[in-house]
């Protein structure tokens, strides 16, 4: 006897039983009632539900992680972890490589496990309709947008934040200190991805500050890590054009940013600011703590679940939702 039984016998979705079990207070009296009487007449043992489903692909969700190596990632991966627990579904984990095609990955995962949806965290900004095609089954991009594809909105869903505004918000941070020389450290300006869009935000607000973007205050890395990040602020530092702030798109590229200062000589925030976007855990534990705009995972992986399994269960129609940043004040910015 599983959790599938009790479910298919009371007329409800397993994701609802398991709402009842774990004493959820969105579940209606007279449902509660129905899958307790039904539990009691069939003597149900509950079990770990993850367990139980997980003997049955179509109860079972993938989560595709595209750049494993990113930091960011550890806590969404928790989050999502505990909300599809919590619905009483399964979740198969699939990590691959920042470069690695992440719908090819999911379509390969979706077949070879019978999932009944999947989540990316992590993936690129151009999908179309024939490149999303092959999955066949319920999606949401969890961290990012389809902010440069085709594909229609009803198709799919999403939980992100809006990076060009917030990477807007980071860098009008800096000059409302009277920051007007701020340089920008980066993975590509024009990769159609969250590069791009932070480095729009960039331009964005110095342009609302009256200020001209200068390229030689602007560094591509072209490579997404640490030491890609820390030889290109070495590179910017060794231009010898002057800036007093430098904008990171990420938090790791952030703390890339303060060794590579740091071994220039120029102190922290006394001689040249630094804030970034991102929040990761490690960002706390920079000399000094980074000034970051911390991207609310928790909330994050729970709407993003949330969503899904509105979608699988048939309750709820696509979503896309943008969530809100929060200012952590660091060590890492002064006002000039």
């Amino acid at each position: 006897m599983t959790i599938k039984d009790v479910a298919r016998l009371s007329g409800v979705s397993a994701s609802t039983v398991s709402r009842v079990l774990n004493n959820h207070p969105d579940v209606s009296e007279s449902v509660r009632e129905k899958v307790l009487q039904i539990i009691d007449e069939l003597h149900y043992v509950p079990n770990n539900s993850a367990r139980d489903l997980v003997r049955s692909g179509e109860d079972t969700v993938g989560v595709v992680v595209r750049g494993a190596e990113n930091p960011f990632f550890t806590g969404l991966i928790r989050s999502v972890e505990q909300e599809i627990e919590k619905a009483g579904y399964a979740m198969v984990l699939h990590q691959i490589k920042s470069g690695d095609d992440e719908l090819a990955a999911g379509a390969e995962l979706a077949r070879s496990k019978r999932l009944c949806g999947l989540i990316f965290l992590g993936g690129s900004f151009d999908y179309t309709a024939d490149r999303t095609a092959a999955l066949g089954i319920p999606f949401i991009c969890c961290s990012y947008s389809n902010s440069f594809g085709t594909l229609e909105k009803s198709s799919y869903s999403s939980v992100s934040i809006n990076d060009e505004e917030e990477a807007r918000r980071a860098v009008k941070y800096l000059t409302d200190r009277g920051h007007q020389k701020i340089a920008v450290l980066l993975d590509s300006v024009n990769d159609h991805s969250v590069s791009e869009l932070r480095y729009r935000g960039y331009c964005r607000a110095l342009e609302e500050a009256g200020i001209d973007p200068d390229p030689d205050l602007t560094e591509e890395t072209h490579v997404y890590d640490l030491p890609a990040a820390y030889e290109g602020m070495k590179r910017l530092i060794g231009r010898g054009k002057d800036f007093t702030a430098v904008f990171a798109t990420a938090d790791s590229f952030g703390i890339a940013a303060l060794k590579a200062l740091n071994e220039a000589g120029k102190k922290v925030p006394e001689e040249c600011s630094v804030i970034a976007i991102d929040g990761i855990e490690m960002s706390r534990y920079s000399i000094p703590t980074l000034t970051t705009l911390v991207q609310p995972v928790e909330e994050m992986g729970r709407k993003a679940v949330n969503i899904l399994m509105d979608v699988i269960e048939g309750k709820d129609r696509t979503a896309h939702v943008y969530v809100k940043t929060d200012l952590r004040e660091g060590g890492t910015v002064k006002a000039i």
